[in-house]
């Protein structure tokens, strides 16, 4: 840290230690000592004490595929954990153990970010087009438990409604208290479905020839009188009542999330402002009254996160200047049911940002991400909620991030992965700094080798899903293929060559070109790995502004490790230069370094192996004022 000295006479030897590194700051050069203002793939592993800052791991292909992944998740069966994989229009499950790769569904599904839960021991998904259930060897549409709509009904109609009609399911049941002589008996919809009836008196299921349909004015006419009900119902008539777009206002949607015992559904986006929600325990059953519509503007809801007692609905900015929402579980006494049941009524907090992006229960953080970065929400749901701004120190860089409305989040070893293609930055939840009347998170910042598209965290191991890029050899040409034979495509030269390089006259148009995504961890520790980090310290004055600077001619030294460390320097406004790269380093090192009247220095400690930086400690001394021009 700064030693805040003030006052030395010319000549005076001053000392800048730089340790305790926090993360990055990218508002300025001139940054706090613990900060770099320009750092990449760098960060504190905690699992080593976190004492200093070093190179990240690396990624390792688990498994390759052709097309954009857009979901990863995982599912138990028979003790062994499947990746579900969502790729492209298809959706796969793999088992690690014996490398078998098995199509659950070839074609159909959403080219979009799609979301999954279990439910019961069951896999159910969701992904804008599909809502899917696995139960491990058959995937199919989940078909809706169907409601007892109506009861203690007379044949001519009548009795108590009961259920809500199911989103998701065209069947209803109603049951009859039979008279003993009437043989027609009335539903309680007309315009009903002719398949799909069946009839059971005194819980046996009656057979088709022992009555008739009558689809317009939904009427079942027995050919016998069922007998008499003694004590309670005993006529149950199930029938189909399709309702056009009740089942798409849940497959349409593209967020799920879990609270309070049921699934809430939203990011349809033909009731883009709507959040759906299932019964107690029952994903399969939606009532088409289990609904709320957030604020009165049709912006749209981004992201749901449970936390806090409540469930949080971050909509994307408006006029309306109404962007968040809760949901706390309201209990109240049902009559029809005679039960007790829970409503979640929708209110309006007196945040008015907008939610241009996801967001997160980042450790008991309710997070979001606005267009101005990321926010957090102080205050619970029993007092009025504050913004405070989480990401200062990123937000100069993170905010111009092509896709930055589309990042993907992963919380993983206590940090927030805001991964946006292949640029991450890493939010600390063991360190924050104070700003201002809140608190902010410190970052680090990270560059993957490629575009990523969807992420999960299983077993405390980080997967990373990549988008398809074509195949590329040694030389920069691109692979193709003609459904039988592969083919090499000059770009540059516009030329096409067949396996063996030998020049062809086929048009590239003819063919397609081939690509490949793939499923990575971040588990690579080799300490042999190649790739680039780096590490610079503040724009530093020492202090003095006004004052230049000379280098203790003895040098510096470095509390640093690594098989290979590169060690730059900067003054002023010229260019990094190297002071030299050292080898097998393990402990303090010194560095010479010569500079004379200048009035700011930098220092850069990179690498393309893995390295760490523990401590850095430069002294110089105080000369005369800097001229003015």
């Amino acid at each position: 840290m700064s030693s805040g000295y003030t006052g030395l006479a010319a000549g005076s030897l001053k000392r800048q230690t730089y340790y305790n590194f926090r993360g990055v700051d990218f508002t300025d050069d001139v940054v706090n000592e613990t900060r770099s203002p320009d750092s990449l793939n760098m960060w504190k592993n905690y699992k080593s004490l976190g004492k200093k800052i070093e190179t990240r791991p690396d990624i390792e292909l688990q498994l390759q595929l052709e097309n954009t992944i857009y979901g990863l998740f995982f599912y138990t069966i028979n003790n062994v954990d499947h990746w579900i994989i969502h790729s492209g229009t298809s959706l796969y499950d793999y088992n690690p153990n014996t490398k078998s790769l098995t199509t659950l569904k070839a074609n159909g599904m959403n080219p979009f970010n799609s979301t999954a839960f279990i439910y019961n021991n069951l896999f159910f998904m969701i992904d804008g087009i599909n809502y899917l259930e696995y139960d491990g060897s058959t995937i199919k549409d989940v078909e809706g438990t169907i409601p007892l709509t109506s009861i203690g009904r007379k044949p001519a109609g009548g009795g108590t409604q009961y259920q809500d009609i199911n989103l998701i399911s065209d069947y209803r049941k109603n049951s009859f208290w039979s008279d003993g002589t009437s043989t027609e008996y009335h539903l309680d919809a007309t315009g009903i479905s002719n398949t799909g009836v069946q009839v059971w008196i005194n819980d046996v299921l009656q057979d088709s020839s022992t009555y008739t349909i009558d689809t317009v004015n939904g009427v079942i006419t027995f050919t016998t009188a069922p007998v008499a009900a003694i004590d309670e119902d005993n006529v149950v008539i199930q029938f189909a009542k399709p309702v056009s777009g009740y089942a798409n206002k849940i497959k349409k949607c593209t967020i799920a999330t879990m609270f309070d015992n049921r699934v809430f559904f939203s990011g349809n986006q033909d009731y883009p402002n709507a959040v759906f929600w299932c019964s107690y325990n029952d994903p399969r059953y939606i009532s088409d009254m289990n609904y709320a519509l957030e604020g009165t503007d049709i912006a749209k809801v981004k992201s749901m996160v449970a936390g806090n007692n409540a469930l949080w609905v971050f909509k994307e900015p408006s006029q309306a200047n109404t962007t968040v929402f809760y949901h706390v579980p309201l209990e109240s006494y049902d009559e029809r049911l005679g039960d007790t049941v829970k409503t979640y009524p929708s209110v309006h907090s007196s945040i008015s940002t907008g939610c241009a992006a996801t967001g997160i229960n980042f450790n008991d953080d309710i997070c979001f991400f606005s267009d101005r970065g990321m926010e957090g929400i102080t205050g619970d749901i029993t007092t009025e909620q504050v913004l405070a701004h989480r990401s200062s120190l990123v937000d100069r860089k993170m905010l111009n991030e092509e896709n930055y409305k589309r990042m993907v989040l992963a919380e993983w070893e206590g940090y927030l992965l805001v991964i946006i293609d292949d640029i991450v930055y890493l939010a600390n939840s063991r360190e924050t700094v104070a700003n201002a009347d809140h608190n902010e998170y410190e970052w680090f910042y990270w560059k993957l080798a490629k575009k990523m598209r969807a992420t999960n965290v299983h077993n405390n191991v980080l997967y990373l899903c990549s988008e398809r890029e074509n195949v590329y050899d040694d030389n920069g040409y691109i692979k193709y293929t003609d459904g039988l034979n592969f083919y090499w495509y000059d770009s540059e030269n516009e030329i096409v060559y067949d396996t063996d390089y030998e020049e062809t006259q086929i048009s590239v148009e003819t063919l397609t070109p081939i690509y490949i995504s793939g499923i990575y961890t971040l588990t690579n520790n080799n300490e042999n790995r190649d790739l680039e980090s780096y590490w610079t310290t503040k724009s530093d004055d020492f202090d003095y502004p006004q004052m230049l600077k000379t280098t203790n001619k003895r040098g510096f030294k470095s509390d640093v490790s690594g098989l290979s460390v590169t060690i730059e320097v900067k003054t002023d406004n010229n260019g990094f230069e190297t002071l030299g790269t050292y080898n097998n380093t393990k402990g303090y090192i010194v560095a010479k370094l010569k500079r004379k009247k200048w009035n700011k220095i930098q220092l850069k400690f990179g690498s393309n192996k893995p390295f760490g930086i523990y401590e850095i400690v430069l002294e110089s001394y105080i000369g005369s004022y800097v001229k003015r021009s």
